[in-house]
Parts: C-alpha cells; sequence; structure tokens
C-alpha cells in the first residue's frame, strides 16, 4: 500500500505528521520544531514521494536510486507533433526542493549515527567537467534549475480586480499583497496588533523562514481595513485579523483554501486570469523598484535574507535600462576622433 501522510491535530494546530516509516517520522518530528508549518508539510509530502516512488527501505537506498528518482520525477520530453500535452513530471524547482528533504533526512540520520546509515545517497553535485581548478576543487550543480524573471500583471488589471471585489476584508487582503509586497501566508498570519495606522506599517511576524519585519503601506490598506474591523469583522476571540464572515465557520482564522477560493473566483469575474497572489508581490515590488526604490529598502520591505534575491527586480525598470543603454550606446565601435570614415 503507498504511503500517505497522516495528520495529527489537536486543538486546531497541526502537531504530528508522520509517514508510517520509523526514521522518516523521527525526522518528522524533528523538522517540527526546525521549519515553519508549510514547509514542515512540503518535506512530509516530498518524502512520501519519494519513497513511494523508489520502493525501498530507508537503509538500502542507494544513489543509483536517486538518479532513478529524477528521471521519474522529471522524464525527457517525447516529441509528438500530435499532441499538445506538456509531458508528464514535476518542475526542476520542485524536484531540487524533493532531494533537499531527501538529503535532510540522511544528514539527519548520519548526525544521529544510526547504525544502518552509512552515507548521504543524495550527491551534493557533479564532478567539475574540464581543467581541474588550481584552487579547491569544485563540483557542478546536481540539477540546474532555470530562474524565470518575475511576471507582473498590468496595473489595469491589479484596478479591474480591486473593483471586483465586494468586501473591505477582501480589499484589505489584495492591497497588502499590491501595495506593500506581502506574501499569502503572511497576510494570512497578520494579527490584530501587527497593524500600525499612526506609523503606516504592518509588523509581519510570520515572515519566510521565521523572520519578522516591518513593512510600509500605504494609506489606501488603513481605509480599508479599518472599514473592515468597524462593519464587517464578526465579534470574535480570535487574534488573527482576517477570519471567515459567514458560514458555520463565521469568526475563524480565515484558511490558505478560503483565500485561494475568493482570488480564483474574482478572477474569473474581473477576466484578470493571470493575476495570482505571489504575481501581485512581484508587480508591487517592480513598481517600487521602478519608481526608484534603493535595493536595500526593497530587500527590507520584501523580506529577503539575501540581496541578490532581491537583484531580480533590477530588469524590470525598462525605461531606466533604455536610458542607460542609449546613453552610452553612441559610443560602441566609433572610431577615434578625428579618424576619417571610408567611403
Amino acid at each position: 500500500m503507498p504511503y500517505q501522510v497522516h495528520r495529527e491535530v489537536r486543538e486546531g494546530q497541526l502537531c504530528r505528521l508522520a509517514l508510517g516509516i520509523a526514521l522518516v517520522d523521527e525526522y518528522l518530528d524533528f523538522l517540527r520544531c526546525r521549519c515553519r508549518p508549510n514547509t514542515w508539510l512540503n518535506y512530509a509530502h516530498d518524502l512520501k514521494v519519494f519513497f513511494n516512488t523508489i520502493e525501498k527501505p530507508v537503509s538500502e537506498v542507494s544513489t543509483a536510486d536517486v538518479f532513478r528518482f529524477i528521471q521519474c520525477q522529471h522524464p525527457p520530453p517525447v516529441p509528438d507533433p500530435n499532441s499538445h500535452v506538456p509531458p508528464a513530471g514535476v518542475c526542476i524547482r520542485t524536484l531540487k526542493r524533493r532531494l533537499t528533504a531527501v538529503s535532510g533526512l540522511y544528514s539527519y540520520l548520519l548526525t544521529r549515527d544510526d547504525p544502518p546509515i552509512h552515507r548521504n545517497p543524495v550527491p551534493a553535485g557533479l564532478p567539475w567537467r574540464g581543467p581541474m581548478p588550481s584552487q579547491a576543487p569544485r563540483a557542478a550543480p546536481l540539477l540546474r534549475a532555470p530562474q524565470p524573471l518575475p511576471q507582473v500583471v498590468p496595473a489595469v488589471q491589479v484596478q479591474q480586480f480591486l473593483a471586483s471585489l465586494n468586501t473591505y476584508r477582501d480589499k484589505a487582503i489584495v492591497l497588502l499583497m499590491a501595495l506593500a509586497g506581502l506574501r499569502k501566508s503572511e497576510v494570512l498570519n497578520l494579527e490584530l496588533a501587527d497593524i500600525h495606522p499612526s506609523q503606516g506599517t504592518v509588523n509581519v511576524r510570520q515572515g519566510k523562514g521565521g523572520r519578522q519585519r516591518l513593512c510600509c503601506i500605504a494609506p489606501l490598506f488603513f481605509q480599508a481595513v479599518d472599514r473592515y474591523q468597524r462593519d464587517e469583522r464578526p465579534a470574535t476571540l480570535v487574534l488573527k485579523l482576517f477570519v471567515v464572515l459567514k458560514g458555520p465557520r463565521r469568526g475563524q482564522p480565515l484558511s490558505v483554501s478560503g483565500l485561494n477560493t475568493i482570488i480564483a473566483h474574482h478572477r474569473r469575474l474581473a477576466r484578470t486570469p493571470d493575476l495570482t497572489c505571489h504575481r501581485l508581490r512581484h508587480t508591487c515590488l517592480t513598481m517600487l523598484r521602478t519608481a526608484g526604490m534603493s535595493l536595500e529598502a526593497l530587500q527590507q520591505q520584501a523580506g529577503h535574507q539575501n540581496i541578490n534575491t532581491t537583484r531580480v527586480y533590477l530588469h524590470l525598470s525598462d525605461q531606466g535600462l533604455r536610458d542607460e543603454y542609449f546613453r552610452v550606446a553612441d559610443q560602441l565601435f566609433r572610431p577615434p576622433d578625428g579618424e576619417a570614415h571610408d567611403a
């Protein structure tokens, strides 16, 4: 029987994940205190997929099995001129995350010094091709993941989407992504005490990687959230800012699936099929950079640990790129002053 992720919930909180494999379940118990809930769930799912594919005990997995898993997850495309269906498999980024989960499991078992485990079957990379560098040995990445440019939503589509929203709660949620660049999980984890209208900021307590930050946001958001709190938010002891407005879960925290349903409904209503929560974030950060915000300030606003992650938004200031290019382009291959041009 294929392995399944079993969840144990107490008082509305996820407290345990298990696959039914003793060593894997012990690793998942360890991860509960080490990473964020979404990462914990993703790793449990990734390990489920790996061991369902390999069909071997933890102690018998080899590097050859890891390469077989890569082939199963990301098979080479088979050309079929009569088919418009994309090849089966997951994207490279997802596959890299799954290998990270597997590698983390074996690193944990090696650190524990479990007798059946003597090595990590997931290689860190491949041998360097070509002459060996004179300094430290290098390795090529095991998988090369493309780095796509952020996709933005035209401002007119954002306006159409906002106009389709019929509650101040939903407008406040969308404005947090479109005006402050918050992630979906960061929006849903906001609490009442995190809103600071007098300072024009929101306190993101549960950012990616558990990092906290203060984000600035325009007054339009505070106008929407004030109307939501005064006119729409039901009386409840829940501390989360955004709650369900009607139905059997009225007054309970708004869930990820609930927000996804709202976004999907209004995306159809507003006829903005390309709009997603993360693209709203990309759009916000792109517009801030285009307007002249420094990379350091943009890094803080976005909650990026590494400024190199923020540099991806440099390409999106198209007018600035054109201005810089044409400022120097006429100097390219220009003959020295005084040199005659041949006819």
